[in-house]
């Protein structure tokens, strides 16, 4: 069934934005988990080799998630999210930037705005991604973030078929 469900990447230089729209074959709650909770983030988010592991996240409007993308050498590239916007199950709001190893945002960032519904037991969530910069997303893009971002939707696809995924 996961074949037939939609996942669409698209970029639009004009307004420095990426739309990503991808439909899971789970329920709503389980999806907002797997994108809200440390355990389950830290799971899928990472592209594989690497792994994903958070420091500290604090899911409430004005709290942060900061976390690592570790490399299998051990290497961690840092970032960190700002939750400015929480509407429980339906849509939350970030912004997301790169960080040192002690959680200070190097900025310019990107605003993310991520919205999730369900119908007939297909979760569909959809993610604008707007970059204050063009030079910021074209840089992003070289450092193949659709791809990275890609395999990341696959680990989470993945892990929503196991156990793995219910706390």
């Amino acid at each position: 069934m996961k074949n037939n469900l939609l996942f669409d990447f698209t970029v639009d230089k004009t307004i420095k934005t990426a739309f990503i729209t991808k439909e899971f074959a789970a329920e709503l709650p389980l999806v907002w988990d797997a994108f809200t909770k440390k355990e389950l983030l830290d799971q899928w988010v990472a592209p594989k080799p690497w792994t994903s592991k958070t420091k500290d996240m604090n899911f409430e409007v004005g709290g942060r998630r900061f976390y690592a993308m570790v490399s299998p050498e051990g290497q961690e590239r840092c970032a960190i999210q700002k939750y400015t916007s929480i509407t429980p199950k339906t849509n939350f709001k970030l912004l997301n930037a790169f960080a040192d190893e002690d959680g200070n945002a190097q900025l310019p960032g990107s605003d993310w705005d991520y919205s999730f519904s369900e119908q007939n037991g297909i979760t569909k969530v959809s993610i604008a991604i707007y970059n204050e910069s063009l030079e910021r997303m074209e840089m992003m893009l070289e450092m193949g973030f659709k791809e990275g971002f890609t395999m990341s939707i696959d680990n989470l696809e993945e892990l929503l078929e196991t156990d793995q995924c219910i706390l």
